[in-house]
């Protein structure tokens, strides 16, 4: 889930679903080329694939730490930073940083997720050496001006004002902070009015410091260039940067969910519902069994139960889907679905009820089967550009998957049996402490 603040700034926040990161690809290594690891004399490593046919470099920078590491009262800082690095760095104010940018077809910007602090480039080859100086210019001398800090603050004030009228951003709001009431998960990553206004530039700085460090980053690289000539890249664009990390003091912390249905009553025709329960996480033994059980009961493709129940042979809803969202100190399996206020009582129903289904019956042979066919063949088909597979191989390093990840990645799934599916839908699933926060007038519904 992304919004703009100025051009090429791409604000991400902890998205209903994060599949795509978490379950990387299953795109073979051999079919985009080899994935070399390279590692700089000044000690930073990057995982490259060369690409000679196209005079085009893409990078993608995961630091590990966005928006849980917004102190008390300045929630929204870690998204207000990455906006703001596009505002001008080193001696270039705000419209000739941009101006540098757009003359050169560079596509640079910064993003901030809950757990993550991302950074991607994407420059043709003889524009290289000015589009890495840039990028490291924006994350060591960034110049948090007042009037673009002014502008982007009240860009950021605008969207939030339309999002508290937006009832998937109400629900989705309420069903996190219910789910972590205690925790940074719980709190909300843009911030609010108050809290934004409250970030100074020296915030800012601070956060930058205490999260982009040498030991904290993973890069993946993509295009026309060699190992040798992005070595010396990384010394010159990383090098810079602190050595340590600021550690995050948090520990693991289960969402908290009981299985009540909140009703937000606000005059919309339709009613929007977040629903979920705790998940699985990314490194747990059980992680593809979940994937495929998901991909059967929840996905929201038109093949899954879901679907297939709530919408296809009844018709109650337009669209209704659910995903694993693995984060870095929890897991949840968050779902939402849309539909008419007379229809949201019965749809809740019918959700609960294949969720028990699922749990008590388990799937057939043919849905997994199904299931493996469709999670070995489809995603491959998303990773068409460079940009795409640099973020990839970074997301693969972020979750220590290793190097020889999308080789065998097929392999763990088509390696699921029945057997795993089913255990994993009984030991899993919990029907009785599905949570929905409904935002709208449902009807018959307290």
């Amino acid at each position: 889930m992304k919004f703009g603040i100025a051009k090429h700034v791409r604000l991400a926040v902890a998205a209903v679903f994060a599949v795509a990161l978490f379950s990387a690809a299953s795109l073979p290594a051999a079919a985009m080329g080899k994935i070399e690891k390279v590692t700089s004399p000044g000690g930073i490593t990057a995982w490259l694939v060369q690409d000679r046919l196209n005079p085009i470099i893409a990078m993608q920078v995961v630091f590990v730490g966005g928006s849980i590491a917004d102190p008390d009262g300045k929630e929204g800082l870690a998204q207000l930073t990455a906006a703001m690095m596009y505002e001008g760095a080193g001696a270039l104010k705000s419209q000739a940083f941009q101006k540098a940018v757009e003359d050169k077809s560079i596509d640079l910007g910064f993003s901030a997720g809950s757990d993550t602090f991302s950074g991607s480039l994407k420059t043709l080859t003889k524009n290289r050496d000015m589009a890495f100086d840039l990028f490291r210019m924006a994350m060591t001398e960034p110049r948090f001006d007042a009037e673009p800090l002014s502008r982007t603050k009240t860009q950021i004030l605008v969207n939030l004002a339309r999002r508290a009228r937006d009832p998937n951003a109400i629900a989705g709001q309420r069903w996190w902070s219910s789910a972590f009431p205690d925790f940074p998960y719980g709190r909300r990553t843009r911030g609010t009015p108050e809290t934004v206004k409250a970030i100074a530039p020296d915030d800012m700085r601070g956060f930058l410091k205490s999260r982009l460090a040498r030991d904290n980053m993973f890069i993946g690289v993509v295009g026309d260039i060699t190992p040798d000539e992005l070595k010396v890249l990384l010394d010159k664009t990383f090098g810079g940067l602190p050595e340590k990390a600021v550690p995050l003091d948090l520990a693991e912390t289960p969402p908290k969910l009981d299985g009540r249905t909140e009703v937000i009553r606000r005059p919309f025709p339709q009613s929007r519902v977040i629903f979920g329960q705790a998940g699985i996480k990314r490194d747990h033994k059980d992680w593809y069994a979940a994937y495929v059980l998901n991909q059967i009961l929840a996905s929201g493709s038109f093949t899954s139960r879901l679907m297939k129940e709530v919408r296809e042979k009844r018709g109650l809803v337009y669209s209704v889907g659910a995903g694993l969202n693995p984060m870095r100190y929890s897991a949840t399996l968050v779902g939402n679905l849309g539909t008419q206020n007379a229809r949201v009582a019965k749809s809740i129903e019918l959700v609960r009820a294949e969720w028990k289904r699922m749990k008590d019956e388990g799937a057939t042979k043919e849905e997994v089967e199904d299931a493996i066919r469709y999670l070995t063949g489809s995603f491959a088909l998303s990773l068409d550009s460079t940009s795409r597979i640099a973020s990839t191989i970074a997301s693969v390093q972020y979750l220590g998957l290793g190097l020889d990840y999308l080789d065998n990645r097929n392999s763990f799934i088509e390696a699921v049996t029945v057997d795993d599916v089913n255990r994993v839908a009984r030991e899993l699933l919990t029907p009785e402490k599905l949570t929905f926060v409904v935002v709208g007038q449902p009807e018959n519904l307290e």
